[in-house]
C-alpha cells in the first residue's frame, strides 16, 4: 500500500511540473518592485525554476528557453550559429526572406508560419503544457506598394506566468482589437530599424501603449539605427545596456517600470 501511495505522489508531482503557470496576458502583470532584477546566463545552462531565458541570436531571431527544457526560436531562418541544437518550436514571418526559411530541418517538431493563403492569415494555438505559443495576424506591405492582409504574425509565448511577445516584421500600428488579443506583454521584442518595418515614432507609440516591463530592441541594421531609437525612447523609459546577449527573467525579477534592455546579437556557436 505504501509503495502504491508513493507512486501516486510521484506521478502527481511529475504532472504538476509539466503544467504551465497561468500568465497575466489578459490581466495586468503583478510585478514586485525593488527586488532581484535580470540575470545574465549561458544558453547551455539549465534554466532556473520559474524563469525564462532569452538569447538574441541575430536580426529578429531569439532563442527562448524554459526550465523544462523546451527551446523556441523566433523568425527562424534555418541558421542559429552552428550550435548543436534542434529547437522544439520555430516561428517564421515572410515579409522578407531574412525572417523565414523554405527548408526548416525536418527534425524540428513544430514549425509555425506566420502567414497562410494570401490575405487569409493563419491561427496558431500550440499548447505544450509548460509553454503555450499563439499568434496575432498583422498586415504587411506587399510588392508594388500593395497590402497583404494578415500576411505576418506577432507571436506570443506564455510560460512561467510570463507573456513574451515578438512583434516580428510589424508594418503598422496594431488595431484596438489586435492590442486586446495580444494582452499584457511582460516582455516584448520590437523592430527598431525605423524604416523597413515602421517609422520610429510609430513603433515608440506602440511600445508606450504596450507598457511592457522589458523591451528588447531587435532588427537594427547598424549601431546608428539602434542609437537613434535609444535616444528617442530615453525620455519615456530607462535604458539598460550591459553588453550581454542573454538574460533570464521571471515574474519576480521584472523591473517595476518599463525598461529597455539592449541585448547584443551573437550566434549560439560563439557562446559555447
Amino acid at each position: 500500500m505504501r509503495s502504491i501511495l508513493a507512486g501516486l505522489i510521484l506521478l502527481a508531482g511529475t504532472a504538476a511540473a509539466q503544467e504551465r503557470r497561468p500568465s497575466h496576458c489578459i490581466a495586468i502583470a503583478q510585478n514586485t518592485p525593488g527586488i532581484q532584477y535580470l540575470h545574465q546566463a549561458a544558453w547551455q545552462d539549465p534554466v532556473p525554476e520559474f524563469s525564462v531565458r532569452i538569447s538574441y541570436v541575430a536580426h529578429a531571431s531569439f532563442l527562448i528557453q524554459t526550465p523544462g527544457g523546451l527551446n523556441a526560436v523566433t523568425d527562424f531562418t534555418g541558421f542559429i550559429g552552428g550550435a548543436d541544437l534542434i529547437p522544439d518550436i520555430v516561428t517564421m514571418n515572410h515579409a522578407h526572406d531574412t525572417h523565414w526559411t523554405a527548408y526548416p530541418d525536418p527534425a524540428i517538431p513544430h514549425v509555425l508560419q506566420g502567414w497562410g493563403e494570401f490575405g487569409q492569415g493563419i491561427e496558431h494555438y500550440l499548447d505544450l503544457g509548460e509553454l503555450l505559443v499563439r499568434n496575432v495576424s498583422t498586415d504587411i506591405r506587399s510588392a508594388y506598394g500593395g497590402v497583404e492582409e494578415r500576411g505576418n504574425s506577432i507571436f506570443v509565448f506564455e510560460v512561467e506566468g510570463l507573456c513574451i511577445g515578438h512583434l516580428g516584421h510589424l508594418h503598422h500600428v496594431p488595431s484596438d482589437e489586435q492590442f486586446a488579443t495580444l494582452g499584457r506583454l511582460d516582455v516584448v521584442m520590437a523592430a527598431v530599424d525605423g524604416g523597413t518595418t515602421m517609422p520610429l515614432p510609430e513603433m515608440i507609440a506602440v511600445l508606450q501603449r504596450l507598457k511592457s516591463s522589458v523591451i528588447i530592441p531587435m532588427h537594427w541594421f547598424s549601431g546608428y539605427s539602434l542609437d537613434r531609437f535609444l535616444a528617442d525612447i530615453r525620455s519615456d523609459f530607462p535604458v539598460r545596456r550591459d553588453g550581454v546577449s542573454e538574460i533570464e527573467v521571471s515574474l519576480r525579477t521584472l523591473p517595476d517600470r518599463p525598461t529597455v534592455v539592449v541585448l547584443e546579437p551573437r550566434y549560439l556557436m560563439e557562446l559555447e
